[in-house]
Formats: structure tokens, sequence, C-alpha cells
């Protein structure tokens, strides 16, 4: 089991838009099985490569309460979106911040497994949430970017003071 770090706002590293994975082999595998030891211990139910600053399409994410299904997401693509839900959400990159964004309730998701075997599935609510805003890190976008101009700024402050408080 290796820890990776996950890299945190304001580090422009978040904003890097991550390539395709071209390579499926035991490497890949591996960092899948890091990222998701990282997720776990960090706790969250979502990380993506880029921030862990791996810049590939790679998702980890696993919602259940046992922390016991996990889902690997190699180059996802949504193919479908229906609905409007409002979610508070947080990040492991922008930590102790959380606010409500909307996103679609139901997409549908094309992608790889980490042993680059094409899938296809459906989510809603939480899963949808969270597919939704792992695949925003793969562009280098934060969920705070869909917040409004004035609540991303308080947002951010806060984050600077609580930086300069740890310093």
């Amino acid at each position: 089991m290796t820890l990776l770090t996950i890299l945190t706002l304001p580090d422009k590293r978040l904003k890097t838009i991550a390539k395709p994975v071209t390579v499926f082999d035991q490497k890949l595998q591996e960092f899948a099985n890091n990222m998701l030891d990282t997720m776990y211990e960090a706790p969250g139910i979502g990380l993506a490569a880029t921030q862990v600053d791996k810049h590939i399409q790679l998702v980890v994410i696993d919602i259940s309460e046992e922390k016991n299904q996990p889902l690997c997401l190699v180059n996802p693509k949504i193919i479908q979106k229906e609905g409007v839900q409002i979610h508070e959400e947080g990040c492991l990159s922008v930590p102790g911040i959380y606010a409500k964004v909307k996103r679609a309730s139901t997409i549908e998701v094309k992608y790889f497994n980490e042993k680059g075997e094409k899938k296809k599935m459906q989510a809603d609510e939480l899963l949808a949430v969270c597919i939704q805003h792992e695949i925003d890190h793969l562009n280098g976008v934060v969920f705070l970017d869909h917040l409004s101009p004035l609540k991303r700024k308080m947002a951010i402050k806060k984050l600077e003071k609580e930086a300069e408080i740890s310093d």
C-alpha cells in the first residue's frame, strides 16, 4: 500500500487537463490501487488522478458504507445527462469547504476499467454526483468553479485563513 499526496488548492496543478490513458498494464492497476488506498485513508468517496499529480484520465470511486465496492473509471465520458439535482459537495483537494452544487440527476457514462475492458453504466443520486465531480477534476475543474463568484471568493478566503493558521 502506497499512500499518495493529495494536492490542495491553490495548487495550480489541479487546473491541468488530464490526458487519455493508452496503456493498460500492471503499473496502471497498481496506481489505481494506490489511489483507492489514498482515497479510503483520506477519507473520501472519490479521487481523480489529477488530485495526486498524475495527469491521466483515471478516477476511483467508492460510495458504499462498507468501502467494499470500488469503481475504477479510465477515460470516462458522460454520454447522456438528465434532470437536475443539487447536492452538498466537498473535496479532498478543498479541505473543510462544502457547498451546494447543481448537477445532472442521472447520467450514462462510458469508460474502461483498469484492465482495459470497455464498460458503460447509468448512475443517479450520489454516484452520479461523484462521477461528475471527478470527471471535472480530469478537466481541470474543481467544484468551487460551479459556485457564484461571491461564494467562490468566500470559500477561497476561508481556505487561505486555514492555511495561515496551520503555518
